[in-house]
């Protein structure tokens, strides 16, 4: 059955599927979609009709087309158990769901490419004022996950033990976010030991912006901060 994802090379719900198609070692052709240019090639109406909210990624999986990146992984880890992206334990299962929805629905939502846009275009503020947005609502959340993450038995290498899971494929997308405005890490020592740690596997590395078909320029990112 054909596999595609439909994906922008900085979207951080794309990378998150890019990387948990990598882990599982699933084949699957890439489609860039560029929702910047134009107006956004998401907007179209072939696009649409794959996903009416208009935002990627979607999945197409051979008839079915499945949106909405947390949606799209909890689909492959169905379809394909090994490796495992969640831990057998239910209590477990439900921490580390709670931990990758701290990230994919509390802080990267209101950095969203169409809240920034709105910002700029609509609500007139300035791109550092944006920026300082973004860095705002970044803070409270990785403040947040580094209480968590610093002092949970659970954590390992990796957010969750020694192999990674949900969590680590949550967090990679949002500290490549976070780097982007230039934000100091060094009050999260704990999600920057993981993210370091995710980042020297294949499967985090190619599903980096740098690594898109579609990336525009060389590596984006600031140098990260230990």
């Amino acid at each position: 059955m054909k596999t595609q994802l439909y994906s922008f090379w900085r979207s951080s719900a794309a990378f998150r599927v890019r990387i948990a198609l990598n882990l599982k070692g699933m084949d699957c052709e890439v489609i860039p979609v560029n929702i910047v240019k134009s107006g956004g090639a998401q907007t179209a109406g072939e696009y649409a009709n794959k996903n009416p909210n208009r935002l990627v990624p979607v999945l197409s999986h051979g008839e079915h087309h499945i949106h909405q990146s947390l949606a799209i992984i909890e689909y492959l880890e169905e379809i394909q158990e090994n490796p495992p992206l969640l831990p057998h334990s239910p209590i477990d299962r439900a921490w580390v769901r709670a931990v990758a929805m701290d990230i994919a629905i509390e802080i990267h939502p209101l950095n969203n490419l169409r809240v920034l846009r709105y910002l700029m275009k609509t609500l007139g503020v300035s791109a550092e004022t944006k920026d300082f947005w973004s860095q705002h609502w970044m803070a409270l959340g990785l403040e947040s996950l580094e209480k968590q993450l610093s002092t949970d038995t659970r954590v390992g290498f990796f957010a969750y033990g020694d192999q990674p899971g949900l969590i680590d494929i949550c967090l990679v997308p949002q500290i490549f976010n976070a780097l982007s405005v230039k934000m100091d890490m060094k009050a999260y020592p704990t999600l920057m030991k993981i993210f370091h740690q995710c980042m020297t596997l294949p499967a985090f590395i190619d599903a980096s912006w740098e690594n898109q078909m579609d990336a525009e320029g060389s590596n984006p990112l600031t140098p990260p901060q230990k």
